[in-house]
């Protein structure tokens, strides 16, 4: 390839800072609004007499809701394009939180869930089909490297700043502040985001069964099977934590302090898992990360709450870096064309796993207690174990064809 077909024009360099910027911004605000809820829990369990069942159906109704209208807001981008759509989304996850001054019952609580949910449910798909969009060739998967880890940024931030914030004033005024931000912050999408032709890429006309029939022949379904048990540990893992640390002795604000531990090592292991996986092969990588996070969810249980906060970021490393090594996957379980929508399936099924887990754990928890779901969890990751090994075969065979 000639010097001068690495040349970028400046105003597709423009185009594809802005489409970064916007894509970057929205996840991680999108991902700390989505994460801030597990500060929360503690809070509203008290102000409304919860049981577990029920902390995780408001966990689940945000989740749950966000997950599944993902497709349908793809959709929607089609004919309205990404620009509106993803700003209108930020606005209604903003607003659910600016609601927060007029809750008064679980009732109410589930409602401005609901709403958040579904404005949270266009960030994924549209930020990044924004940029791939933006970014063409072997950069696009730098640029979407880039903004997955921006959602880990959001994701430390947000809870945070919320932990801080409820120490200072009410705990409903503390979330109508930080929605307001989501409502400044989708006047910019709105303004910035740059506008394409045909923003979001449409399945291949009249080829639906086919692009199906090659997910189904490919080992795609084990890959989701186990994406969607990762998700569910990690739900799991997160919905309890604060409990467990409370029972240690923990503040509200070391709890945020925790889970921001917890969220930098997963934002450490989406990229160190990422090399791993790339040296020592999908398998291997999997093992390595479910098997470790099952043991540091049983090594956390016994310790004293300093020595916790020491393994959480490791626990962190583990949980989300598998994440990693499944998504990188995808591409190599379905045909080119296929990838969109399989990466689109992939995200509903993985974040839907990981709304109806909550409420499936907070009835063990109500039975079982904290601690005995706390090893549950740790259990049911190592199913991923012998399914990984059963496509152990297509990720060799599809690694040596290549692209």
């Amino acid at each position: 390839m000639s010097a001068a077909a690495d040349i970028v024009p400046a105003d597709v360099r423009r185009d594809e800072r802005k489409a970064m910027g916007v894509a970057c911004g929205a996840h991680a605000l999108h991902d700390g609004y989505t994460d801030l809820i597990y500060v929360m829990l503690p809070i509203w369990q008290a102000e409304f007499g919860l049981s577990y069942a029920a902390i995780g159906a408001l966990r689940a109704a945000f989740a749950g809701t966000m997950a599944g209208f993902q497709i349908p807001a793809g959709l929607l981008s089609e004919r309205l394009g990404v620009p509106l759509v993803l700003a209108s989304g930020t606005a209604l996850v903003g607003l659910g939180y600016c609601l927060e001054p007029f809750v008064e019952s679980y009732t109410a609580l589930i409602a401005m869930l609901l709403i958040a949910g579904l404005g949270a449910s266009t960030q994924h798909p549209l930020a990044s089909a924004l940029v791939a969009r933006a970014f063409s060739g072997s950069r696009s998967l730098s640029a979407l490297g880039t903004y997955n880890f921006a959602g880990d940024l959001g994701k430390m931030a947000l809870p945070a700043a919320g932990a801080l914030l409820v120490v200072v004033l009410p705990w409903r005024v503390s979330l109508a502040l930080l929605g307001t931000i989501g409502l400044v912050a989708a006047i910019a999408i709105l303004l910035v985001t740059p506008r394409y032709a045909g923003d979001v890429v449409r399945p291949a006309d009249g080829q639906p069964d086919k692009a199906q029939a090659k997910h189904a022949g490919g080992g795609f379904p084990v890959l989701l099977s186990i994406g969607m048990i990762d998700s569910a540990t990690r739900m799991g893992f997160f919905t309890f934590l604060p409990f467990l640390l409370t029972a240690k002795g923990a503040s509200l604000p070391t709890v945020g302090l925790a889970l921001t531990l917890v969220f930098v090592g997963g934002a450490a292991g989406k990229l160190v898992c990422a090399w791993i996986g790339a040296r020592i092969g999908v398998v291997a990588t999997v093992w390595l990360t479910e098997g470790f996070t099952a043991l540091g969810i049983l090594a956390l249980l016994p310790l004293p709450l300093e020595l916790g906060l020491v393994l959480l970021p490791l626990i962190g490393v583990a949980l989300n870096g598998t994440s990693s090594v499944l998504y990188g996957s995808v591409p190599l379980m379905v045909t080119p064309e296929s990838r969109t929508r399989a990466f689109s399936i992939f995200y509903t099924g993985t974040i839907g796993a990981g709304a109806l887990a909550p409420i499936l754990y907070g009835f063990a928890g109500d039975a079982l207690g904290v601690p005995l779901v706390l090893v549950l969890v740790a259990g049911v990751v190592l199913v991923t174990l012998p399914l990984v090994l059963a496509i152990r075969g297509r990720l060799a065979q599809a690694a040596a064809a290549g692209p």
